[in-house]
């Protein structure tokens, strides 16, 4: 059976809920368990979770876009990841990423950019989307992958809208498949 972590930070709920279709996409996968991995709002996350980051076979990585990057308390978890790289505890692991912001483009790639930065740090194995992007005259924003994102997984939540709102259902659809993807690598990893 393969160990999927799915660790994040979400400041207003949106990326807690796009975690949560991650979660289910990758409980979807054959003989996969998963864990969900809140980062608080100090940045911090237990003994505990960190035991379940270091026995996981894959780890995704998820955090709103602000700015341009992580939010703080992504970037603190990520700068406390320097125990497990010293030793290199994730090395060969799966990693995957995930962002969401309130603007189509939102400089999401650079939050992605980061994520992938992190995953090579580790020596991990990235695992994008693996999806077509919903890029025709006949595209509905509702379709599958319509951010058009192969690197990672990207949503798009109004800046108005509550986490009931945002992100909207083709993002969700698209976080299910995004999560049974690197359920599913994980496992050919591991036979």
């Amino acid at each position: 059976m393969s160990k999927v972590a799915i660790v994040y930070h979400s400041g207003y709920g949106h990326t807690k809920k796009l975690a949560e279709a991650v979660h289910a996409g990758v409980a979807s996968a054959a003989d996969t368990s998963v864990d969900l991995i809140a980062i608080d709002a100090e940045g911090n996350i237990t003994e505990a979770q960190w035991a379940l980051l270091d026995a996981a076979d894959a780890i995704i990585m998820g955090s709103p876009t602000y700015m341009g990057s992580v939010s703080w308390q992504f970037k603190k978890f990520a700068d406390a990841t320097s125990k497990p790289w010293f030793s290199q505890k994730w090395k060969d692991k799966i990693g995957a990423g995930f962002t969401n912001s309130a603007t189509m483009n939102g400089d999401k790639l650079s939050t992605l950019h980061y994520l992938f930065t992190l995953g090579m740090q580790h020596s991990m194995v990235w695992v994008g989307t693996g999806l077509m992007p919903a890029n025709s005259k006949a595209a509905q924003r509702n379709d599958i992958n319509f951010v058009g994102s192969f690197s990672g997984l990207m949503a798009q939540s109004p800046s108005d809208s509550s986490p009931e709102e945002g992100p909207l259902p083709g993002d969700l659809d698209t976080a299910k498949l995004f999560g049974k993807r690197v359920a599913e690598t994980a496992a050919r990893f591991n036979k």
